[in-house]
């Protein structure tokens, strides 16, 4: 029996809570984990996982178990990498997960970059504004933009979405501009609901320094970014979005800013990794990567005079891009 991968596919199930998954996740067959788990658990000579037909539960071996593979595949891990390092950059495949506006706007345009300094690391990319359980799904980290409300995950801080309110050259001829906050109520908003608890989410703005919510009446509401954007262009109604998306729409005029002078609260961008989870070279890596990526892109801060700055260097390639994988849990959601 191999007792290095027995480990590792133990923890894969634990952390998933799934043999399924974790066969998936390994790209093995359903039924070489479940023969591995049995092999192991006869080599040991004791129960490691309590199995009912709705989940899995660890033993008390099991869960002593499985903290004692944790710290040994993270020390072998990292004495692996450091050797490796000695001649070559990190290697593997990373599982990342981020908005589709992110991805395709500010972070697929500058791949080949990253390419270039690690050409080792296989990516798999995974876009959407949904839900995921970083530890079910195997995803590596994500970029997510919000206050992280999960206290099992860790958020590096990378930069800052400045936000504006806009509005169609159409819907503004037919409804007049607001002028004041009160004067929201008079108009027609195109709302975001929460793919999590399918909340709709109120307009915000930042008013003597503190951050105050506005309701308003919704002609729809959708829950993915790029809708929402397409919504406010065709004159559905008011539309609050980061800076960065809206640019290029104001630039030709199929937006209009209204209400500069009281923006939306600044909503941090952060990459996500789970708190247990050994954040191995090349996650760490990315991490440093994706933080100078957004470092020198001052557009996201807000600075409209820059943004050139944050212009595609290169093309993308050498990447797996997977469409339709879910937004992390635990994060505030806004509209990215």
């Amino acid at each position: 029996m191999d007792r290095l991968q027995a480990m590792q596919v133990f923890t894969r199930v634990v952390d998933t809570n799934s043999f399924s998954r974790a066969a998936d996740t390994l790209d093995m067959p359903r039924a070489s984990v479940t023969t591995i788990i049995q092999n192991l658990e006869a080599f040991l000579n004791v129960r490691l996982l309590q199995r009912t037909t709705r989940r899995l539960n660890l033993t008390p071996d099991g869960a002593a178990y499985y903290e004692r593979c944790v710290r040994i595949l993270a020390d072998i891990e990292e004495t692996e990498s450091s050797f490796a390092n000695t001649g070559k950059g990190p290697r593997g495949k990373l599982r990342i997960d981020m908005p589709g506006s992110i991805g395709r706007m500010i972070v697929m345009p500058q791949l080949c970059e990253f390419h270039t300094r690690y050409p080792d690391i296989e990516l798999m990319i995974g876009f959407g504004d949904k839900p995921v359980d970083l530890i079910q799904e195997g995803v590596d980290c994500v970029i997510r933009v919000g206050t992280l409300q999960d206290s099992s995950l860790v958020a590096r801080r990378i930069g800052v979405f400045q936000g504006l309110t806009a509005a169609s050259p159409d819907y503004l001829e037919l409804h007049g501009v607001p002028h004041t906050i009160e004067e929201l109520q008079q108009h027609t908003a195109v709302n975001y609901f929460s793919s999590r608890t399918g909340r709709v989410m109120d307009m915000d703005f930042v008013i003597d320094g503190k951050s105050v919510d506005v309701k308003m009446r919704g002609a729809i509401a959708v829950n993915d970014a790029e809708a929402y954007l397409a919504c406010g262009v065709k004159g559905v109604g008011l539309v609050q979005v980061p800076r960065f998306m809206a640019l290029p729409h104001l630039r030709s005029g199929e937006l209009v800013e209204v209400l500069p002078q009281w923006k939306p609260l600044p909503m941090p961008i952060s990459v996500v990794y789970p708190h247990n989870r050994h954040l191995s070279p090349k996650v760490r890596v990315f991490v440093d990567w994706a933080a100078e990526l957004f470092e020198r892109c001052p557009l996201l801060s807000g600075q409209e005079d820059a943004e050139e700055r944050c212009l595609p260097t290169a093309t993308a390639r050498s990447v797996v891009v997977k469409h339709g994988t879910p937004d992390v849990a635990g994060t505030a959601e806004v509209v990215v």
